[in-house]
């Protein structure tokens, strides 16, 4: 047997990684500025993250939730506390596609309803109706489609207005896009969406899976638009590569025995990377370094002369070129050792790196990105 072929793979094995770099097998260096889709938020092997996980899995690494796990309330209150949601409840998962996927039906569960409104270039997972909620044909199978959701422009007012009627159940959106090429909701269709599901009793559902947790230089990327919604997902950032997952869920949404479940969600393990986690965020003062460092970023690429366009907030930043990046980004990782991101956007380099990047590494970066950009240049 051998692992089934769906990836495209670059020729790297880490197999080593501390900070904001790892190494590979040859024990070559890499710069990380992905961090594996962003998950990455604390940097890779933080001493603090790799002993609390120790200390837990020699006292208890696994049981199931039919038993009482104390550590879901420490990092439920904690998380609370740290986002400004102290009166909503969590449910634990482990991915930000069956958050997605949960959320939505405690929306439907909760309405009554089953129509859903997402965004043209959303990404909501692969599950079954987190990806019926995702723009990407490509990865929806037949037997995924789903009739009951519509797309529509993002940050189109009008035709939200027109689309929205009492039938719908949840309205959902990424705080940031990211695999769309880190394009931004503005506040005021932010603020929109919100009054119009109040209006017509649906719920809003905001996708922090990869814009939460610090990455957008506040703890959640919608709180630039001053707003609660009805739930928020998060996953990525939220273990530090452990796989771990959850929904924020207001308190006007009413549980029930035996409405949700997972086997492994919210384990011990799984809890103490999280708890780790929001104690570096908070102790380190990550989100502050996320803000400053993502401006300092933002500011040297706007100022480059053959750059496009450069969208994002915090550390998470879309790179607009004239031209698909692919062999950009081979040559970033390849010549130069440094690993970025794509997106839909062919044309787009995602920048993903962990909160505590440093100035210094930060201008490595910075100084790479502008002598390929010259050099290509040259050679057209």
């Amino acid at each position: 047997m051998k692992p089934f072929d769906v990836y495209p793979l670059f020729d790297i094995e880490p197999v080593k990684a501390q900070g904001s770099y790892i190494w590979d097998k040859n024990g070559t260096k890499y710069l990380d500025l992905y961090g594996g889709h962003a998950v990455i938020s604390i940097g890779h092997s933080h001493p603090y993250y790799v002993q609390k996980i120790s200390e837990q899995l020699n006292k208890i690494g696994f049981y199931s939730n039919s038993v009482k796990i104390s550590l879901q309330e420490t990092l439920a209150q904690k998380l609370g506390e740290f986002s400004g949601y102290e009166n909503y409840n969590l449910f634990m998962c482990n991915s930000g596609a069956e958050a997605n996927e949960n959320a939505l039906k405690l929306t439907s569960f909760h309405t009554g309803r089953k129509k859903i409104i997402a965004f043209n270039k959303s990404f909501h997972g692969r599950t079954s109706l987190a990806v019926a909620a995702t723009d990407d044909k490509s990865i929806v199978a037949p037997i995924n489609e789903n009739e009951n959701i519509v797309f529509l422009p993002m940050n189109d007012e009008i035709a939200f207005e027109k689309e929205m009627r009492n039938n719908v159940c949840a309205v959902i959106i990424e705080g940031i896009q990211g695999v769309g090429g880190v394009r931004i909701p503005t506040e005021a269709f932010l603020k929109r969406i919100k009054s119009l599901c109040e209006k017509f009793g649906a719920l809003m559902v905001l996708d922090e899976v990869q814009s939460g947790y610090g990455r957008s230089g506040k703890f959640f990327a919608h709180q630039y638009a001053d707003l609660k919604p009805d739930l928020i997902t998060v996953a990525k950032g939220m273990g530090n590569g452990f796989p771990v997952g959850g929904v924020l869920i207001s308190s006007e949404i009413k549980s029930k025995h035996g409405m949700l479940g997972t086997t492994f969600g919210g384990n011990h393990l799984a809890c103490a990377a999280a708890i780790a986690v929001l104690d570096v965020i908070k102790n380190e003062n990550l989100i502050e370094n996320a803000l400053q460092m993502g401006n300092y970023i933002m500011e040297n690429v706007k100022s480059i002369e053959d750059v496009k366009e450069a969208r994002g907030k915090g550390l998470m930043i879309g790179i607009e070129l004239e031209f698909p990046c692919v062999d950009f980004r081979k040559e970033l990782l390849f010549r130069h050792k440094i690993f970025t991101g794509s997106s839909s956007d062919k044309n787009t380099i995602r920048i993903l790196p962990a909160l505590n990047i440093t100035k210094t590494e930060a201008d490595i970066f910075l100084e790479t990105f502008t002598k390929i950009l010259k050099s290509q240049k040259q050679i057209v």
